[in-house]
Order: C-alpha cells, then sequence, then structure tokens
C-alpha cells in the first residue's frame, strides 16, 4: 500500500509492513493494508447503532460518527460524510474492472472501504461511504 496520499504527501503514521502485520489480525491487516473486504452482513458495525465516534482501527484517527451512519441495507457501515473532510483521502480505484473511489484514512493510509454518490439514499449529502467494519474501532 503506497506510504504517500494522492498529492504526494507522506501519511502522518509510517510503519513497516512488518510493524502493520504485528499491530493488526489476518484480517485486519487484509483489509486495512491490503484493500481487502470484508464479506456483506458480517461486520460488527453494520448494524450498529450505539452512539460514539468511528475511529482507524490501524492507528486510531477519528473518523466518523455514529450521528452520520445511516442504513443503506448494502452489508457494510454506511455514513453519508467523515468526520471532518480532512479526515479521509479518496483515491481513484480501477480495479474490478470498474471506476470507484477508494476511501483512505488520511493519518496512516490504511484501506477502509469506498464512497459511492448520487444512489437515491435520503441523506443531507447524497454519498454512502461503505465502509469496512474491521477498519473502524468505536469509541
Amino acid at each position: 500500500m503506497p506510504n504517500t496520499d494522492p498529492s504526494g504527501a507522506p501519511f502522518p503514521v509510517q510503519l513497516s509492513e512488518e510493524q502493520w502485520r504485528e499491530r493488526l489480525s489476518d484480517s485486519e491487516y487484509h483489509v486495512l493494508r491490503r484493500a481487502g473486504t470484508e464479506p456483506p452482513f458480517s461486520g460488527e458495525y453494520t448494524d450498529d447503532k450505539t452512539e460514539g465516534v468511528y475511529s482507524c482501527r490501524a492507528c486510531g484517527a477519528e473518523l466518523f460518527r455514529s450521528d452520520d451512519k445511516f442504513d443503506s441495507h448494502c452489508g457494510w457501515p454506511s455514513f453519508f460524510t467523515p468526520l471532518a473532510g480532512d479526515s479521509v483521502v479518496e483515491i481513484e480505484d480501477r480495479s474490478l474492472g470498474m471506476t470507484r473511489t477508494e476511501v483512505r484514512c488520511a493519518t496512516c493510509g490504511s484501506h477502509l472501504g469506498h464512497v459511492f454518490a448520487g444512489e437515491g439514499y435520503d441523506t443531507p449529502t447524497d454519498l454512502r461511504y461503505c465502509i469496512n467494519s474491521v477498519s473502524l474501532k468505536r469509541e
């Protein structure tokens, strides 16, 4: 996984792959550091309604608030906006034969999920940040 954001600036938290492997479980490493995806409807936060702040499981940076979470019924936790505009970075993703927008933690560069626009959800932004539960920790 690249150690720089789309502008080429280094992410503030830089660890070696060995350090990431020591810090994260196998499933966390697969999603956060290898841009994997957890199976739909399997994550601990998919249907969670508890109030709090969702942070990056890899580095602890605050990413999303429960107030911005909504039921999209897509199989992963969905948010209509990040905590602050600079808490995540969005990167064009051309994998799987399509163009999507990948969402990464702006602090450590870990993969969180993807953001989709124009799907018609009744949210203030008409965005769906589709985020892997394993990428998050609610506090």
